[in-house]
């Protein structure tokens, strides 16, 4: 039996085929269509973080409650309160959809876990998105336990969290992509886990400290981190009349910075699937 290598094989065809008992070439079942294929991407990876990510979210929340306990003897309230206790609650977001998916992008690459998603008809497209879209729904426990404990802890107004409801998937859609990035573009699994530590630590110094306390250059770095808007749009919120047209603006910002990293991610998925 002889092989043939993948490289001499036609680019762009559309389906593997076989031959039957007769001799003749039959087609395999044609490539998955990317909604119904991303569905199935997404419920796998969110049945499994429920396993294994549930102690990390754990820690996630854990770490916001904490900065903001310990903010709490520093800041008294305002704007300063507001920014806190937005940039803690977006932290878990960051956490997850960008530190913990930069790691297991990384992890897939490095173990080959990719040429398994490479033999299967399923979109590109689908891998980022289903993946993406699983860790950052997965943030919302946690998500919604910072702002409230937050809230309370700092007296804010609770009768605007809803807005977490937008915040959450345009957030983590963003950082998600920008994870996603990180870990398929790493040369080496250790810096992909590098790299996500380092977004989440800038999303941690650049989020949660209040924006007026911040030095001109680094204040700048901050317009530049997707989580930012994010938090920006929470922050309005907690206002005793919010605007909301700069609450909408900050939540177009975040959508769209989400669609260009999770097409960058894509990019990134298939220039690593095909090495």
């Amino acid at each position: 039996m002889s092989t043939v290598p993948a490289e001499v094989l036609p680019t762009g065809a559309p389906s593997v085929r076989g031959r039957d008992d007769e001799g003749a070439v039959a087609p395999l079942a044609p490539r998955a269509r990317l909604l119904p294929a991303m569905a199935a991407v997404y419920r796998a990876q969110l049945s499994r973080a429920r396993v294994a990510r549930i102690p990390l979210l754990f820690v996630a929340t854990f770490q916001s409650v904490g900065i903001m306990v310990l903010m709490r003897g520093v800041v008294d309230g305002g704007s300063e309160a507001r920014a806190v206790v937005a940039g803690s609650t977006v932290l878990v977001v960051a956490f997850v959809a960008l530190n913990l998916l930069a790691q297991y992008f990384g992890q897939l690459r490095a173990g080959g876990g990719l040429d398994h998603y490479a033999t299967l008809p399923v979109p590109p497209a689908a891998v980022v998105l289903g993946a993406a879209g699983a860790y950052a729904s997965f943030t919302v426990p946690g998500t919604a336990v910072t702002a409230v404990a937050g809230s309370v802890l700092f007296g804010l107004p609770l009768g605007n969290l809803w807005i977490l409801a937008a915040v959450v998937p345009l957030a983590g859609a963003a950082l998600a992509g920008l994870g996603a990035a990180l870990g398929l573009l790493a040369p080496r699994q250790e810096l992909a886990t590098l790299l996500g530590q380092l977004g989440m630590s800038a999303a941690l110094l650049l989020g949660v400290l209040p924006a007026e306390r911040l030095p001109g250059p680094i204040g700048w770095a901050r317009d530049l981190l997707p989580s930012t808007y994010g938090v920006e749009a929470l922050a309005r919120t907690f206002e005793p009349h919010p605007d909301w047209a700069a609450v909408a603006l900050d939540l177009a910002v975040c959508a769209t910075v989400g669609v260009v990293s999770l097409a960058v991610a894509t990019w990134a998925y298939r220039r690593a699937a095909v090495r």
